[in-house]
C-alpha cells in the first residue's frame, strides 16, 4: 500500500496519533510534489503514540508534504484543513470540541489561518497541545508561507509589528483597570435598589432607576465584551466563571451564545456569510452585493426603499429586548447550554427578590425589558457604526490586516467617547488584536496607523455624530442599490 493511501485510510485516526517529520530530503535539500506524491529516500523516523481508548494499539503516519492548491480542496464543513505556521492540520472531526465554535475553524478551511490564531488566542503554549494531535503534514518547501494572492511583505510588517507590541506589553491587563468598571456596574445596581426602598416605585422614581440600570446593563455588555476576549485570571477557570457572572448573571444573556456569534464576526468581518452581524435579511439589506441579488431576483419581502427610516423603528429600540434576547434563549435550549440557563435564571430571580416586593412580578418583567429597550439604541448605535458603513463582500481571502481594515473604522477618541462605546471607538486595534486589553488601544493607535500609511490602507477616524448618520447614509445607499436593480 502506498504511503498516500494509507494516510487516506487512517484521516479518520488524525486525531488520535502522532505523527513524524521525516528527518531527510532530497539530494538537492528539496521535495517536489508536482504529481501530488512525496517522495522520500527509504529513512523515515517514526513516533508512536497508544490510542487515547486504552486499548494500546499503535498507529503511525508521517507528515505529508502539500500545495496550496491541495489545501484549497478541503474547504467544506466535512472535509477542513487548515494551514497555521506552514503546519497542515485536519480540524474537521475535532471542529465541534472547538471552544470557540465548529464555525469558526470552518471559516477558514483551506486557507492559511496563522495570523487569525495567534489573534484569537492568549496562550498559545496551551492551544498547540490541542494541535499536535491534528498534525497531519506540512507545506512543501518552494510554497510559499501564504496563499499566493496575498502581499508577503504586509504580512511579514504586521507580524512584526505583533512582536513589538508584545515585547511593549500591550497584551497584559490591568485587573484595577477592570475592577473598576466592575464597581460602577454594582454601585449602579444597588443604588437603583437604595433608591427603591428609600422612595418607593412612583413614575418619577421609576424613571430614574431605569436610567440607573440601563447605564449598568450597557456597562456589563463592554465589561462582558472584554473578559469574553481576554485572559485576565492565570487560571482560566476564573476567567471563565467571571464571563459567566456578568454575562448571564448581570445581563441576562448566555456567554456561550455570545463567543460563539461574536468569534465568527471576528475572523471573517462583514463577509457575507460568514459574519453573523450582517445576516440580518430579509429586514434590512446590508453592503453593495446583496441589495442588487435581491433586486435582480425581484425579491421585496419589505418596502427596502424605506430601511433607513424602519431603522429606528426596529433595529434601534428592538436589538437588545427582542433579537438578542430571543436568540439567547433560542440557542440555550437548543444545544442544551445548561450552565448557561442556570446562570441567567439568576438573572431573572435576582431582579424578582430585588424589585418584585416593588412592582409584583409583571411589573418586574416590564422592569427588566423597560431597561433593555432604553439600552438598544446605544448597544446597536456603538456596535454598528463601525462595521455598517464600511465594505461588505463574499470571501476574498485577504491577509489579516487587510481583512480588519476593510470591514472598520475608529471613532475619534475622548473622555466621553471612551466610556460610551466601552473603548471600542477603536474598533480597527480591538479587530486586529483581539485579546488585548480596551485600555492599551489608544498606545498602539499610531503603530497601527502608521503601518496603515506605508501599504496604501485607509485607516478611518471620524467624529461619533458622524459614524451615527452613516449607518442610516449605507442603509440609504444600499436601499438605492436595490431600487435600481428591483425596478430595471
Amino acid at each position: 500500500m502506498k504511503l498516500e493511501e494509507k494516510l487516506e485510510h487512517n484521516e479518520s485516526l488524525a486525531g488520535k496519533s502522532r505523527p513524524c517529520l521525516q528527518d531527510t530530503h532530497q539530494a538537492n535539500g528539496r521535495k517536489r510534489i508536482a504529481d501530488g506524491n512525496p517522495r522520500t529516500n527509504g529513512k523515515v523516523e517514526v513516533y508512536e503514540k497508544q490510542e487515547a481508548n486504552g486499548k494500546g494499539d499503535r498507529l503511525r503516519k508521517c507528515l505529508n508534504l502539500y500545495t496550496w492548491q491541495e489545501i484549497q480542496r478541503h474547504n467544506q464543513e466535512t472535509d477542513q484543513w487548515l494551514v497555521i505556521d506552514r503546519k497542515v492540520y485536519n480540524v474537521t472531526d475535532w471542529a465541534g470540541k472547538h471552544p470557540g465554535g465548529h464555525r469558526v475553524l470552518n471559516h477558514y478551511a483551506g486557507q492559511d489561518a496563522t495570523d487569525a490564531f495567534r489573534a484569537m488566542h492568549l496562550d498559545l503554549s496551551i492551544v498547540q497541545l490541542y494541535l499536535k494531535p491534528l498534525l497531519i503534514g506540512e507545506l512543501s518547501p518552494e510554497e510559499p508561507s501564504q496563499e499566493k494572492n496575498k502581499n508577503p511583505q504586509l504580512v511579514e510588517d504586521f507580524r512584526e509589528l505583533r512582536k513589538t507590541l508584545e515585547a511593549m506589553n500591550m497584551f497584559s491587563a490591568n485587573l484595577w483597570f477592570f475592577f473598576l468598571h466592575l464597581a460602577q456596574i454594582l454601585i449602579l445596581e444597588v443604588l437603583a435598589w437604595l433608591i427603591l426602598c428609600h422612595f418607593g416605585s412612583g413614575w418619577i422614581v421609576t424613571i430614574l432607576i431605569s436610567f440607573l440600570l440601563t447605564v449598568s446593563q450597557a456597562q456589563s455588555s463592554f465589561l462582558q465584551h472584554d473578559i469574553g476576549h481576554l485572559s485576565m485570571f492565570k487560571k482560566s477557570k476564573w476567567n471563565h466563571l467571571m464571563h459567566k457572572f456578568v454575562m448571564c448573571h448581570l445581563k441576562g444573556l448566555s456567554a456561550d451564545w455570545w463567543n460563539y456569534r461574536h468569534f465568527q464576526h471576528h475572523v471573517k468581518p462583514n463577509i457575507y456569510p460568514k459574519d453573523p452581524d450582517i445576516d440580518v435579511g430579509p429586514l434590512f439589506l446590508l453592503g453593495d452585493t446583496q441589495p442588487i441579488k435581491y433586486g435582480k431576483k425581484k425579491i421585496k419581502y419589505i418596502d427596502y426603499e424605506k430601511q433607513h427610516l424602519y431603522f429606528y423603528m426596529v433595529a434601534l429600540p428592538l436589538l437588545m429586548p427582542v433579537y438578542f434576547n430571543f436568540q439567547s434563549m433560542q440557542v440555550m435550549y437548543l444545544r442544551k447550554y445548561w450552565t448557561d440557563i442556570a446562570w441567567v435564571s439568576s438573572f431573572y430571580i435576582r431582579y424578582f427578590i430585588t424589585f418584585g416586593p416593588f412592582y409584583g412580578i409583571f411589573g418586574t418583567v416590564l422592569l427588566i425589558y423597560l431597561v433593555k429597550f432604553i439600552e438598544s439604541p446605544w448597544i446597536a448605535y456603538v456596535t454598528q457604526m463601525s462595521h455598517i458603513p464600511m465594505k461588505m463582500s463574499r470571501e476574498e481571502n485577504h491577509d489579516w490586516l487587510s481583512t480588519q481594515i476593510v470591514a472598520t473604522c475608529n471613532i475619534e477618541q475622548s473622555f466621553f467617547n471612551d466610556w460610551f462605546t466601552g473603548h471600542l471607538n477603536f474598533q480597527i486595534e480591538h479587530h486586529l488584536f483581539p485579546t488585548m486589553p480596551r485600555h492599551n488601544y489608544h498606545k498602539v493607535a499610531p503603530l497601527v496607523k502608521s503601518l496603515c500609511t506605508k501599504h496604501g490602507l485607509q485607516y478611518i477616524n471620524k467624529p461619533i455624530l458622524k459614524a451615527f448618520g452613516d449607518i442610516v447614509r449605507s442603509l440609504k445607499k444600499s436601499a438605492a442599490l436595490w431600487m435600481d436593480a428591483y425596478y430595471e
